[in-house]
C-alpha cells in the first residue's frame, strides 16, 4: 500500500500553501475543457465543413485529456498530440476557405498552449525539448501537404507552444531554486540555534567549574591539613582524611581534564573568580556612569554561589539588552529571596521554600532610536538566560510591557527540596 501511494502522481502545485492555488491547475483545466469542447465541435462542422461524428471525436479527444493534464501531462500530450495531427489530416478530405487557419485550427492552439504551460511545470528540460521538437517536426511535415500553402501562421501553434514551454520551465526552476534556498535557510538558522546553544553551554560549564574547583581546592587542604590542625587525631581518621583529599585532587584533576576540552585558549580571563550578588551593585553603577537611568534593590542574602553567578549574568544581559535596544530608558533592578512577583507565585513560594528573586524592568526609551544601537548580535543573551535558569531548577519569564518596556524576571530555588 505504501509503495503504490509514495508512486501515486501529484497534481501541479499540490506543494502550495493556500488552497485557491492548489485548486487553480484544476479550475484551469476545467473552464479550458468545458470551453473548448463544444467550440471545436462547432468550428469543425460550420467553418470547416467536417462530419459531426468525426467533429465530436475529434473534440473529446483533444480536450478531455487536458483535466488528464494536472496530474499527468506527458500522458495527456501523448493523446492530445496525436488528436490534433489526425484532426489535421482529417481537415484535408474537406474543402474550406484558405482564410481559415490549417493545419491546427485556434482552439486546438489555445488547449495545446495550456498543456505546454502544464509540461513546462512538471516535466525535465530533456522531455520538453523531445516535446518541441515532435511538435515542429509533425507542423513542419504537414506544411508539405497544406492545402492553401504554407505561410507564418501556419507554424503558430510550434512558436506559441516553445514559448510556453520555456517560461514555464522558467517559472518551475525559480520555484524550485527558491525552495532549496529556503530550506537551507533553515537548515543552517537551525545550526546556529545548535551552535548558540552550545557555546552557551559550555561557557555555563566553564563558570561552573571556576565555583566548584574553589570548594574542591578547599576541601583537599582541610582533609590535607586536618593532622595538624586537630589533635590526637586516630590513625584511621587520618586515612581517612588522607584518602579524601587524595579524591578530591583525583576529582579536580579531572575536572581540568574535561574543562581542557571546553575551555577556549584565548578566554584566560574566565580562571579570575566568578562574580555573584555582590557584584550586581558595581555593574548597576557602570551602567549608570555610562548613562543609564538605573534604580537598583540589592541583597545581601547568602545563596549558593552558582545561583548568585547565574543572577549576576541574568542581569548583565538584561542590562546589555536595555542600553543595546533602548538607551536612556528607566531601569529597576530588583535581587530579593522569596519575593513574590504576583498572588499564586506567593503560594507557590510558601509550598516549595525560598526562592531568590531576579527581577529587571525597563520603561520605553525617551526618543525611539532609529535602530538598535548594535546590529548583527549573535542572539546568545535569551538562550543564555534560559540555560542557567533551567540547570539551575528556576522559572524565566521575559516579554515585553503594553507601555513598549520590556521585563526579565528569574527565579530561582534555594533549598534542597527545590534542587531535587
Amino acid at each position: 500500500m505504501t509503495s503504490v501511494e509514495e508512486e501515486r502522481p501529484r497534481a501541479l502545485l499540490a506543494g502550495a500553501s493556500r488552497r485557491w492555488v492548489r485548486l487553480l491547475p484544476w479550475g484551469v483545466a476545467f473552464v479550458l475543457c468545458v470551453a473548448l469542447l463544444p467550440t471545436t465541435i462547432q468550428v469543425l462542422t460550420a467553418d470547416y465543413g467536417l462530419n459531426g461524428g468525426v467533429a465530436s471525436a475529434l473534440a473529446v479527444a483533444q480536450a478531455a485529456p487536458l483535466l488528464l493534464a494536472v496530474v499527468r501531462p506527458l500522458r495527456a500530450w501523448y493523446v492530445i498530440f496525436v488528436a490534433d495531427v489526425a484532426g489535421a489530416l482529417a481537415l484535408l478530405t474537406v474543402d474550406f476557405e484558405e482564410r481559415l487557419l490549417w493545419p491546427f485550427p485556434p482552439m486546438e492552439i489555445v488547449g495545446y498552449v495550456g498543456l505546454c504551460l502544464a509540461l513546462g511545470l512538471r516535466e525535465p528540460r530533456r522531455t520538453l525539448l523531445l516535446v518541441w521538437l515532435a511538435t515542429a517536426g509533425a507542423n513542419v511535415g504537414l506544411g508539405f501537404v497544406a492545402p492553401h500553402g504554407t505561410t507564418a501562421m501556419t507554424l503558430l501553434m510550434t512558436i506559441l507552444g516553445g514559448v510556453t514551454l520555456l517560461l514555464a520551465a522558467a517559472l518551475r526552476e525559480r520555484y524550485e531554486v527558491q525552495r532549496r534556498l529556503a530550506e537551507q535557510e533553515t537548515i543552517s538558522e537551525a545550526e546556529r540555534d545548535r551552535r548558540t546553544l552550545l557555546e552557551e553551554r559550555a561557557r555555563i560549564a566553564r563558570e561552573l567549574h571556576d565555583v566548584v574547583a574553589h570548594h574542591m581546592s578547599v576541601i583537599t587542604v582541610q582533609a590535607d591539613t586536618a593532622e595538624y590542625r586537630l589533635d590526637e587525631l586516630p590513625p584511621d581518621v587520618r586515612e581517612e582524611f588522607t584518602s579524601i583529599a587524595a579524591t578530591a585532587r583525583e576529582s579536580l584533576g579531572e575536572m581540568r581534564r574535561l574543562l581542557g576540552v571546553l575551555r577556549n585558549e584565548e578566554a584566560h580571563g574566565e580562571l579570575a573568580p566568578q562574580p555573584g550578588l555582590t557584584r550586581i551593585g558595581q555593574l548597576v553603577e557602570a551602567t549608570v556612569r555610562a548613562g543609564m537611568p538605573v534604580e537598583f534593590t540589592p541583597c545581601d542574602a547568602d545563596v549558593p554561589e552558582a545561583v548568585g553567578l547565574s543572577a549576576y549574568r541574568i542581569v548583565q544581559e538584561a542590562l546589555a539588552n536595555v542600553v543595546r535596544h533602548a538607551p536612556g530608558a528607566p531601569t529597576r533592578v530588583s535581587v530579593s529571596v522569596s519575593e513574590p512577583l504576583s498572588v499564586s507565585d506567593a503560594e507557590s513560594v510558601a509550598e516549595d521554600g525560598a526562592r531568590l528573586t531576579v527581577l529587571v524592568v525597563n520603561g520605553p526609551p525617551p526618543e525611539p532610536p532609529a535602530g538598535p544601537l548594535e546590529v548583527g548580535g549573535t542572539g546568545h543573551g535569551l538562550v543564555g538566560m534560559r540555560e542557567r535558569v533551567r540547570l539551575a531548577g528556576g522559572t524565566l519569564d521575559v516579554g515585553p510591557l503594553p507601555d513598549g518596556g520590556f521585563r526579565v524576571a528569574a527565579r530561582f530555588p534555594l533549598t534542597e527540596k527545590d534542587f531535587t
